[in-house]
């Protein structure tokens, strides 16, 4: 964590002063608005921070609630999403509050008698070195309340606005194309905006606005859901279990924060369109846990929250209001989250699914306003993540098939069923899903086809940088790389030197100086010269190895009002735990280049030069003729 870059100021330095719109925002709503938010949910929180951090866009983000969510819905939290908010600086308050998943242990019938569970088996719940982080559980009203106060407390001061309806839009020309209709107390009012971002549920008024729809499968199979507070003789009851009875049902239990409580996904069975499976009482849902549980029970003190759903699988087509028929017209209006998919809770990825939705939305919609990208980069987010929707979709109808299965009588085989040894084989071979680190974008602009994969495979183009521990070279200390890594919108080059280092010092020679350089062409005049590209420098030696004295300008940048240097972006290797051996990177050096929302774009030699400034090319606006957008 870096501050004082600015001057010294008393207190908390999570304070940032007010900068940008902050300074002239009004406690009504604006006629003109740069993003509207729509929507304080899972992906709604994470673009109100991302955007947060950009206090010259004027953002503003509405929610039809009377205040922010309280209790329920949504906990599980996957590796991946912890690292996302490792970008944000909030890993540490989500890890210190959490409940860590460490292992699943597996339940079902007892051969002596079916009638009662015992338990069958365990798996690790992450394969080890999937991530630096855990799988952890959190309320998903806590996610969000994390969110919002690091928008509150960024110089952008920014907080919804609660109580305020979306009623409709449309769309047409002007520097503010986009109409919005809200309302407040039933006074209706308008607001033109440059974007509009709803993020507003899987009953979305935005999605209908634009005249998408969710299609797929209706749900025919219900759980229940509660958090209760209670007391067992279940010898598990603080880890995660899959409790299959015989022909009772199935139960998922999940420990949540606090030491205490716990969440039940109770199996509710088939059901047709005349049951009314959604009056189904706490007391009932109970009732039927302790039959699968027999012969242990449990004594529910108090339940926290409870819900029943039905599973069901729906997608739209596109996440935006672009159109096929219109080419060179980038789209306004965007959906994301729940607003373009909904799936049940078995594969515990809605959330996290929703948040990455906005991550790679966020960093897009800056990069335009400010000019340092042309609009055509918006073309990219419902081209990249309607697929993901899709894989989570696949995924789901697989896993909620397959969990609510009965396990297999070895009597009567001929049923069918699934045996103890093929539910705990089948959660070890989806750890890497359920980890969230499965995503893979595709070749494209921002998204290399993998020429030189070869010089760094342990950084796989398309999927998240996976980090790696290594020593800051400035005062010895050990880091994780990745955690270099803010959600501040630039783009990441870390550069892996080779043998002697001296072609790792050419290269942040060139990037310093040459005009040709990407950290000179497509930097704004007046910004500081790591604005837009964040360069890292990573020595094959010890840490005390290196002459900080003659690292170039890019690698010890002057920035900041004050001009400061920063002396976090030279590192060396870990003794312990070598990054070039644990990531597979060649020996005489390799450029690895991550977008801001943490996926690897393009693995290059660290000779490269013109490959270098034409894959950004592709993407960035070169400033000598820039104009903001």
């Amino acid at each position: 964590m870096q501050f004082y870059r600015d001057g010294y100021r008393p207190g908390d330095p999570d304070i940032v002063p007010a900068a940008g719109y902050a300074l002239t925002r009004t406690a009504s709503m604006p006629d003109r608005v740069d993003v509207l938010i729509v929507g304080t949910g899972p992906a709604g929180t994470v673009l109100a921070a991302q955007l947060a951090a950009f206090p010259e866009i004027d953002t503003r983000i509405v929610e039809r609630r009377g205040g922010p969510l309280e209790v329920g819905q949504a906990d599980g939290v996957a590796c991946r999403t912890v690292e996302m908010f490792e970008a944000f600086g909030l890993a540490d308050r989500l890890l210190r509050e959490a409940y860590w998943v460490n292992e699943v242990r597996f339940w079902g019938p007892s051969d002596a008698d079916r009638s009662e569970i015992v338990r069958t088996g365990w798996v690790e719940d992450t394969p080890a070195g999937l991530s630096e982080f855990p799988h952890v559980i959190v309320n998903q009203a806590r996610m969000q309340q994390f969110l919002l106060e690091n928008a509150a407390l960024s110089a952008s001061k920014l907080t919804p606005d609660y109580g305020v309806e979306f009623v409709g839009l449309s769309t047409g020309d002007g520097e503010y194309p986009v109409a919005v209709t809200l309302r407040i107390d039933g006074e209706e009012f308008a607001v033109r905006a440059k974007y509009v971002v709803g993020c507003d549920g899987a009953r979305s008024a935005v999605r209908r606005a634009i005249g998408r729809e969710l299609r797929g499968d209706a749900g025919n199979h219900a759980w229940g859901v509660m958090d209760v507070l209670a007391t067992t003789d279940f010898p598990d009851w603080r880890t995660k279990n899959v409790v299959q009875s015989d022909g009772k049902g199935s139960l998922l239990m999940i420990p949540r924060e606090g030491g205490s409580m716990v969440r039940l996904y109770v199996d509710l069975g088939e059901v047709d369109a005349a049951t009314d499976v959604r009056s189904t009482s706490v007391d009932r849902l109970t009732s039927i846990a302790n039959d699968i549980l027999h012969p242990y029970s449990i004594d529910v003190k108090s339940v926290a929250w409870s819900s029943v759903y039905e599973v069901g699988q729906r997608l739209t087509d596109r996440f935006d209001d672009g159109s096929d028929d219109e080419p060179g017209r980038s789209p306004r209006v965007f959906i994301a989250g729940d607003a373009c998919h909904t799936h049940s809770a078995k594969a515990g990825q809605g959330m996290n699914v929703s948040m990455q939705d906005a991550f790679n939305l966020g960093w897009k919609l800056a990069a335009v306003l400010e000019g340092r990208s042309d609009a055509a980069l918006l073309d990219t987010y419902s081209a990249e993540r309607q697929s993901v929707a899709q894989d989570l979709i696949d995924f789901d109808r697989f896993w909620s098939a397959f969990i609510a299965k009965p396990t297999t009588d070895p009597t009567h085989p001929e049923r069918g069923g699934v045996t103890a040894e093929q539910m705990r084989t089948e959660f070890a071979r989806q750890g890497r899903y359920t980890a969230g680190l499965a995503t893979r974008y595709r070749p494209s602009a921002l998204t290399a086809v993998g020429e030189h994969q070869d010089l760094a495979n342990g950084f796989e183009i398309g999927t998240r940088f996976h980090s790696a521990p290594v020593v800051r070279v400035a005062d010895g200390k050990h880091r994780e790389l990745g955690h270099a890594h803010r959600a501040d919108g630039r783009w990441r080059l870390y550069a892996f030197g080779d043998a002697s280092g001296a072609g790792l010092i050419d290269l942040a020679a060139w990037l310093s100086e040459s005009p040709d350089s990407p950290a000179r062409r497509f930097t704004p005049r007046g910004r500081d010269l790591d604005h837009t590209l964040d360069v890292h420098a990573i020595f094959q030696g010890d840490h005390h190895g290196v002459d900080i004295g003659r690292v170039p300008e890019i690698l010890l940048p002057h920035s900041g009002p004050l001009a400061l240097q920063d002396w976090e972006k030279i590192w060396a290797v870990d003794a312990a735990r070598d990054i070039f051996e644990a990531r597979s990177i060649s020996r005489e050096g390799a450029i690895v280049i991550v977008r801001p929302d943490q996926y690897v774009a393009n693995v290059l030699p660290l000779h490269a030069r013109s490959e270098l400034t034409e894959f950004f090319a592709g993407i960035l606006v070169d400033q000598r003729s820039a104009v903001a957008r």
